[in-house]
């Protein structure tokens, strides 16, 4: 799909309207809060009924400013994970960064605070737990499932990740996309991301390693699913992240989202790139353990 033909289904109606299975049919879905370091995280649950194949925590996007658990991006992926993969799902409300009184690291430890309340669970003992997010998310992700292996309580087994923002500085499009890309009415210029990351790390320079964790040390980390936006200025980061972990012999596949611009999965109208990514996604807790294809 040409991202012009993307931007009318979106806008004009034409796409599919909200689709009515993307509900919560089928799923016991609940808010709580857990335990962390800086006060109480709230988290929605959903659980599918049936046995499950194991858990996975999901984390949504917004630039590190915005966003909450009802945004597509977290609400409908997060239901969607949990009907696909047959998973207990656990989306976390993090403290947003606002460039003052919430900087990194307070994001990433509530993102761990809620992985150490769902890995401490007893029924996902023996079962695997992944985790995943969008964006922002993603790097949120990242940056607890490496300090879950370098400080536990539990290392993830599957990594679910949505056109990444990994990097800082964010790497160069390949030349070939800036026809198209000239299309997209919303940007990532270099102003925006210097913005980004100031609001959550508080400068530009000396920007800690795991806050836009594809500078971090990343061997060892779980089997990876990514998915990449096709017309997307923060596509090279996502695609940099599946060269880094591939390098370092870490299980790492990538969708591309044809047609698809950042932060699709946030777009309620069903389009067959956005059920595809989170299809895709889906699939990753299995194959971390070989449960399905």
């Amino acid at each position: 799909m040409p991202v012009h033909e993307y931007f009318t289904a979106i806008f004009s109606g034409t796409a599919d309207p909200y689709d009515p299975d993307w509900d919560t049919t089928g799923l016991a879905v609940a808010d709580t809060a857990v335990p962390g370091p800086h006060g109480p995280v709230p988290v929605r649950t959903y659980r599918p009924e049936g046995d499950l194949a194991g858990a996975i925590l999901w984390v949504h996007g917004g630039g590190f400013r915005h966003g909450d658990l009802d945004m597509p991006e977290g609400h409908i992926v997060a239901a969607e994970l949990a009907r696909r993969a047959g998973a207990y799902v656990v989306s976390v409300d993090y403290r947003l960064a606002d460039g003052e009184h919430v900087l990194y690291p307070v994001p990433i430890d509530d993102v761990h605070a809620a992985w150490t309340w769902l890995t401490g669970l007893d029924e996902f003992a023996a079962a695997p737990v992944g985790i995943g997010g969008a964006s922002a998310g993603a790097a949120l992700a990242i940056s607890t499932a490496l300090r879950a292996r370098d400080t536990g309580p539990r290392p993830a087994e599957a990594l679910l990740l949505a056109y990444p923002f990994a990097h800082y500085p964010n790497p160069a499009l390949d030349w070939s996309l800036y026809p198209e890309m000239a299309e997209i009415p919303a940007r990532f210029d270099t102003a925006s991301v210097e913005d980004m990351v100031r609001n959550y790390v508080g400068r530009i320079s000396d920007v800690p390693a795991d806050a836009l964790p594809g500078a971090a040390r990343l061997d060892g980390l779980p089997p990876t699913r990514i998915v990449v936006s096709e017309y997307d200025d923060l596509r090279a980061s996502a695609e940099l992240l599946e060269r880094q972990l591939a390098d370092l012999g870490v299980p790492v596949e990538s969708y591309l989202a044809l047609g698809m611009t950042h932060g699709h999965l946030n777009h309620p109208p069903r389009l067959p790139a956005i059920d595809e990514s989170i299809s895709f996604l889906s699939k990753g807790l299995g194959l971390a353990k070989g449960l399905n294809g």
